[in-house]
């Protein structure tokens, strides 16, 4: 290199050697300005502040030297060395903050967020005259907000957010201590009472997050050019104003999960910058008025659980080729009639919810034309007819979910085109004919149900190519034939139900081991509640909408991990493989026809709830089940055990498990025979059960979440589990 530099200079004449010699003169001078000593006393301050906390990562091993430019988080004037800017974000940093940080006298932007500080906000920080930016959010802080703040007349960012324990009223003078300031948020924590007045009037004010706190009285008009304005998850009440003050600059509202009552006022409409409205979670009421049509810049709007009626709206929304709603979700009101054409014009429409509402008619053909859609939601409505063809032409879907309903008609082969589907739910509803083999092509299939319809024939293989299965339900149908050879294959899977259907011959002696669910499970991280107090299998779909026009999908499955084979006519021996699942949470293979021995139980460690009854299956009832801690429901009952049952083996738990097994005793508390313990009148082991069983995976479901995510922040989109997190650059 020097060899270089030296051949450079021979060959120049000394004009050209003189400039070359000033240009790396003022490069020289250029590196040296870059060096920038800590005024002492900052530095004293600074490094005492230090001295207190634990900074596991060594995030500040940096602080070392005189050079500010290489302390991380530390920003110096560049002619003075006095420090400017402290910014620690996100560095897992704890302890005490020492008030030295307070001697700072020249500090404009103080950024602790993101760390594990635990004590109350520092009375000193009020000192900090010249501060413009203080974030103390998602850390624990606890207590109130102190009133030295006050002092801070040149902020312009007050950032408290996600500090649980922080709270009291909102302080009195937050709305007028600075005229400069432009945000404020102070949600997730525990504040109460009523919004200042003042802060209805503080002109600067752009950025207003309340959300998520304790905060209550009657939802008041602002008077200020709000942006963004987050008073979701409290205790509103009141109707809605009509933000006009706001008509031109406000992006995001959020006023979901209160207390707003009244109708959805068509003033609403006239915000021409929006483009986040969610009014969820409730008490609105009356029909929308057809002249409510949002501009062509509303992004997401959601009204969902609400106690809105009528008709749905022909047009809720502007749209042109390039922009237009990308999620539009009406569920859970009381919305009646059809589905209007004019939601087939929504054409960058991505995800649409319209399910627990009072919809008819048939879903309109020309969906398809909505090519952007990836989440269809339907159920729960009386739609009828047959799924249209052209669906298909929402070729990038990733769930399409039309349960509950009075749909007709058979499975389409074409919809093998989707093959981006991830959920497919057609439960409960009158749909007819066979699985077809084109369906192979739906290879990203995770959570397939078509429970509760008229579907017949055999197993199609076809199911064999959905390798990523992972809850499968072809509950009370029509089925017939063998259970096929493959059914244990799948590596992922998690439900496997098959009840209510008439398969026949054995249970498949496969390889059990396949599952990873099946054969190991997560016993630290079940639910311990009773099954009887748990809904149904339940999927929720996360919906992620953030400033762009994209989205992004992912879900939760709440389901068992189980097997359900019953009520159906197979017959032969219970395969030993079968009970040496250590990750079943739950088995039925109850109402068959099945012979031989029980095979031990006490490999099954996460069982919870086994029914075999109602069987042919003989001999001495198996082992010990004392281990099996998290078992809670067991029936064994009418079949054909014999033999002696002592209180060691653990039965005593269940003593209504053994009904109608006449060659059974149970060890009394004299250690004696005692079969007046069983009922000897043939029925059922318990009252109330019914004829299908009184043990099934739709009363008994443990809560165990599968989460696939694919980038951004979540929005819930399931009925009563959902909640936007809106986020716009101010």
């Amino acid at each position: 290199m020097e060899h270089k530099w030296a051949s450079v200079f021979c060959h120049c004449n000394p004009l050209n050697l003189r400039v070359l010699l000033l240009l790396f003169f003022v490069l020289l001078c250029s590196n040296l300005s870059q060096s920038v000593d800590l005024y002492p006393d900052d530095k004293a301050s600074v490094l005492l502040f230090r001295s207190c906390l634990q900074d596991p990562s060594q995030s500040l091993s940096s602080w070392v030297g005189s050079d500010c430019t290489n302390w991380t988080g530390i920003t110096c004037e560049n002619q003075t060395g006095r420090v400017v800017s402290v910014n620690l974000t996100n560095m897992n940093l704890s302890g005490q903050i020492h008030p030295n940080l307070c001697k700072l006298p020249f500090l404009e932007h103080l950024v602790l967020s993101g760390n594990n500080f635990t004590c109350t906000i520092p009375l000193c920080f009020g000192t900090l005259r010249n501060l413009k930016t203080l974030h103390l959010g998602y850390n624990g802080f606890y207590g109130t907000v102190p009133d030295t703040l006050m002092r801070l007349w040149q902020l312009k960012e007050l950032v408290l957010n996600g500090n649980k324990d922080l709270g009291g009223l909102i302080p009195w003078w937050v709305g007028n201590f600075s005229a400069q300031l432009e945000k404020l948020d102070i949600g997730f924590n525990s504040f109460h009472g009523e919004i200042p007045e003042s802060l209805l009037y503080l002109k600067s004010l752009k950025y207003l997050d309340l959300g998520n706190n304790n905060l209550s009285g009657t939802l008041s008009d602002f008077h200020q050019s709000l942006v963004f304005l987050n008073l979701g998850s409290n205790q509103f009440s009141g109707t809605l104003p009509c933000f006009s003050a706001c008509v031109q600059s406000l992006r995001v509202l959020n006023l979901a999960n209160n207390s707003v009552m009244g109708g959805m006022p068509t003033c609403m409409a006239s915000l021409q910058a929006l483009k986040h409205l969610n009014l969820s979670f409730n008490h609105l009421s009356y029909e929308l008025s057809p002249r409510l049509v949002f501009s062509e810049k509303l992004l997401v709007l959601d009204l969902s659980n609400n106690d809105l009626s009528g008709h749905l709206p022909s047009k809720i929304a502007e749209t042109t080729e390039k922009s237009g709603l990308v999620l539009l979700d009406l569920s859970h009101n009381r919305f009646s009639g059809e589905i209007p054409l004019k939601i087939t014009e929504l054409k960058s429409l991505q995800a649409l919810f319209l399910s627990n509402n009072l919809l008819v008619g048939e879903i309109p053909a020309r969906i398809g034309n909505l090519t952007y859609l990836q989440v269809i939601d339907l159920s729960h409505n009386l739609l009828s007819g047959s799924i249209p063809l052209n669906i298909v032409g929402c070729f990038q879907l990733l769930a399409l979910i039309l349960n509950n309903n009075n749909l007709s008609g058979e499975i389409q082969p074409e919809l093998d085109a989707l093959d981006s589907l991830k959920i497919l739910d057609i439960s409960n509803n009158k749909i007819s004919g066979e699985i077809p083999l084109t369906l192979a092509g739906c290879k990203s299939l995770e959570i397939v149900d078509f429970s509760s319809n008229n579907l017949s024939g055999t197993l199609s293989d076809a199911i064999t190519k959905w390798s990523n299965l992972r809850y499968l339900s072809l509950a009370q149908n029509e089925f017939s034939g063998n259970l096929p050879s493959w059914l244990f294959t799948f590596q992922v899977i998690r439900m496997m139900d098959f009840s209510g259907n008439n398969f026949s011959g054995f249970i498949p002696d496969g390889n059990f081991n396949m599952s990873i669910n099946f054969k190991n499970g997560e016993p630290d991280k079940m639910q311990r509640e009773p099954f009887g107090t748990m809904h149904n299998a339940d999927t929720k779909v996360f919906i992620i909408v953030t400033g762009s026009t994209e989205l992004s999908f992912s879900y939760i499955l709440s389901s068992v991990v189980g097997i359900d084979f019953s009520n159906n006519v197979l017959d032969g021996e219970i395969p030993v493989g079968l009970f040496g699942l250590r990750g079943l949470q739950y088995l039925n293979l109850s109402h068959n026809f099945l012979q031989g021995r029980v095979p031990d139980l006490e490999k099954m460690r996460s069982l919870r709830a086994l029914d075999i009854s109602h069987n042919s299956l003989s001999g001495h009832i198996p082992g010990n089940i004392s281990s099996l801690q998290d078992l809670t429901l067991l029936d064994l009952s009418y079949n054909c055990f014999s033999g002696f049952v002592t209180k060691k083996q653990g039965y005593w738990r269940f003593p209504g498990a053994f009904a109608g097994n006449p060659d059974l005793c149970l060890e009394s508390s004299d250690g004696g025979c005692d079969p007046a313990s069983l009922p000897v009148v043939p029925g059922n082991a318990l009252e109330g059960e019914e004829d299908e069983g009184w043990i099934s995976v739709w009363v008994f479901c443990l809560s165990a979440f599968l989460s696939f995510y694919f980038g951004g922040l979540a929005l819930f989109c399931s009925p009563r589990a959902r909640n936007y997190i809106l986020q716009t650059k101010a």
